[in-house]
C-alpha cells in the first residue's frame, strides 16, 4: 500500500468507531480524514481544543477564512448550531469528560496503554498541546497510526519516548490491523487481508495475543 491507500484505510475504519451524537476531538493529520468516512445516518459533533464546537470539513480552495481553524492552523468550517469560546472553556468541555471519544496518532504506543506522541529528545517542539488533557479526559481514546515508522517498531513492550499519558489508550487502528488495550495485553482483533498474522507480529515490538474470533478487518 501507498501513503494514500494506508491513509484511507486506516481513517475508514476507525470512522467505524464513532457512534451517532458523539463529541469528538480529532488530532492533527491523519485523524481529520476520518469525518469523509462517516457511515450513512452517523452524525457527530466535532470539538477542538482551541474553542471549537460544531466544526466542519475543510473548505474548498479559494473558499478559506482565516479567522476558521483548528487546533492545528489547518482551514475549517462551521456546521449550523456552531459555537466557539475561548479555551478555558474548551478544556473544561475535555476535563469535564464530555468529549465521548478522542483519536489521535501516535509516535510510540505500548502494550500497557501508555501513550508517546509529542515530542522526540533533541528536536524542538512548540509544547504538548491539549493532547495529555484529551487523553485523561475523553471517555475513549483511539490510536490511528501507521503500524511502523520506516520498519522501526513503534507498538511496544515499552514506550522509549517521554509519555503523553500512561494507561489511557483502549484501541489501535494501523494499516495492518485493529488492536484492543486489554489488561492482558494486546489483542488482535482483526486482520487487513493484505497482511498476514506473522507479518503484523513481526512488525509490532510487543506480544500479540490472537482473538479466537479474529476477522478480516472492517472498512
Amino acid at each position: 500500500m501507498d501513503k494514500n491507500q494506508i491513509r484511507e484505510v486506516i481513517a475508514k475504519r476507525a470512522a467505524l468507531e464513532l457512534k451517532d451524537g458523539d463529541v469528538v476531538n480529532l488530532g492533527i493529520g491523519l485523524p481529520t480524514f476520518i469525518p469523509n468516512y462517516l457511515p450513512p445516518g452517523v452524525k457527530v459533533t466535532l470539538q477542538s481544543e482551541n474553542g471549537l464546537l460544531g466544526m466542519g470539513p475543510a473548505p474548498l480552495s479559494g473558499e478559506e477564512n482565516e479567522d476558521y481553524t483548528n487546533a492545528g492552523g489547518g482551514y475549517i468550517t462551521f456546521f449550523p448550531g456552531a459555537s466557539c469560546f475561548d479555551s478555558s472553556h474548551s478544556f473544561s468541555i475535555i476535563r469535564g469528560r464530555h468529549v465521548d471519544v478522542t483519536v489521535l496518532g501516535a509516535l510510540e504506543v505500548d502494550q500497557e496503554g501508555n501513550l508517546a506522541n509529542w515530542m522526540i529528545p533533541g528536536k524542538k517542539t512548540p509544547g504538548m498541546g491539549g493532547a495529555m488533557d484529551l487523553i485523561v479526559g475523553a471517555k475513549r481514546v483511539i490510536l490511528a497510526m501507521e503500524h511502523t515508522a520506516k520498519g522501526a517498531h513503534k507498538i511496544l513492550k515499552k514506550c522509549n519516548l517521554p509519555l503523553t499519558a500512561a494507561g489511557q489508550v483502549n484501541l489501535i487502528i494501523t494499516e495492518m490491523g485493529v488492536i484492543e488495550v486489554t489488561p492482558e495485553g494486546l489483542l488482535l482483533k482483526e486482520i487487513h487481508p493484505e497482511f498476514t498474522v506473522e507479518e503484523i507480529m513481526e512488525a509490532t515490538g510487543a506480544p500479540l495475543i490472537i482473538s479466537d474470533k479474529l476477522i478480516k478487518m472492517r472498512q
